[in-house]
């Protein structure tokens, strides 16, 4: 359902900022989609999401999510998730939000009402043994999922990123935590200069589809520990596989994230990788807060850390060496 008619906005947004929504401006706007007999006087209840992010996103009632994109940068990526979730769909064991309208709700700035993907988040509910299959059939899906197809709809390529420099970059803020007394910086002597070169990104297969934001709140996991949907595909890259393996392991723990990727087929080399992507960005990110930076709270930062640092056998085992004829030390 495509709505292209332009709801007033309450003050008089530009073309490419608008002002903050208010639950009225949300009321219109809903009650103007749904006329499936809610449409009795209020409408469906709305009320702001904490966790928004990027998106100013509403519940609308009990069965949609209401998302607004604030300024232009916000309403592409929008525009490129609407057709990305239709392609990502087929290849993934797990539900992917289904627009059932979206348009603009101010001139130039897009929203899309979604259909609510029933679980609770993986902050809420551990991920069973069989949610990590779930996991792993996520990433196996994404590696099957058309690069040349996903390009033609604006997903951008990202090289990967220079485990070395993030190590440089958490050695220092490790020490600023030690002083702090959160964090011991011995920990990351586990990852030498010369390990850090080793794990480079090794795309000997090329760039996959990576979701690149596989945090806590977008994984819809039930009561049973499966992952029934995965949310926001706003950040969706075709690049390094292992940024989602590290995703995992912030959001699930690093043993659950090794373990879903390998039943995916990636060897230790990707599953290290994305171990240290993940530990050095819990570093950084927990001691940019402790100095007044970001805006997640320092318990959620914390609980992060302790994810991916969570002790797995494969780093136990395995002695990096030279690359094998698949990459694999």
């Amino acid at each position: 359902m495509d709505n292209p008619s332009t709801p007033p906005s309450d003050n008089g947004a530009t073309m490419t900022q608008a002002s903050t929504p208010t639950a009225d401006t949300v009321r219109r706007l809903v009650r103007s989609l749904l006329k499936d007999g809610t449409d009795s006087g209020t409408g469906p209840e709305v009320r702001p999401v904490a966790e928004s992010g990027e998106h100013s996103t509403w519940w609308v009632g009990s069965r949609h999510v209401l998302r607004l994109a604030p300024d232009r940068e916000a309403t592409v990526r929008q525009r490129r998730e609407l057709r990305l979730r239709d392609l990502v769909r087929p290849h993934l064991p797990v539900a992917v939000p289904t627009s059932v309208a979206h348009g603009e709700w101010s001139p130039g700035l897009t929203y899309t009402l979604d259909t609510l993907v029933p679980g609770g988040t993986a902050r809420e509910h551990d991920v069973s043994a069989v949610g990590e299959a779930d996991l792993a059939g996520l990433l196996t899906g994404l590696r099957e999922v058309p690069t040349r197809q996903a390009e033609v709809f604006g997903v951008p390529r990202v090289p990967p990123r220079s485990l070395e420099a993030l190590r440089r970059m958490a050695v220092q803020d490790a020490e600023r935590l030690g002083a702090a007394d959160e964090f011991d910086p011995a920990r990351l002597h586990q990852l030498p200069p010369q390990a850090a070169v080793q794990l480079a990104a090794a795309q000997h297969g090329g760039a996959v589809l990576v979701h690149h934001a596989l945090k806590g709140e977008h994984l819809v996991v039930s009561a049973d520990g499966r992952v029934r949907g995965v949310l926001d595909w706003t950040d969706a890259a075709l690049g390094d596989p292992a940024e989602d393996i590290a995703g995992l392991a912030v959001a699930v723990g690093s043993p659950a994230a090794v373990r879903a990727a390998t039943l995916a087929g990636y060897g230790a080399r990707p599953c290290l990788r994305g171990l240290w992507l993940a530990r050095c960005d819990t570093v950084i990110r927990l001691a940019a807060a402790l100095n007044g930076h970001g805006t997640d709270p320092l318990p959620l930062l914390a609980l992060q850390l302790r994810h991916a640092w969570e002790a797995i056998l494969l780093e136990r085992v395995t002695e990096l060496r030279e690359d094998g004829p698949d990459g694999e030390p």
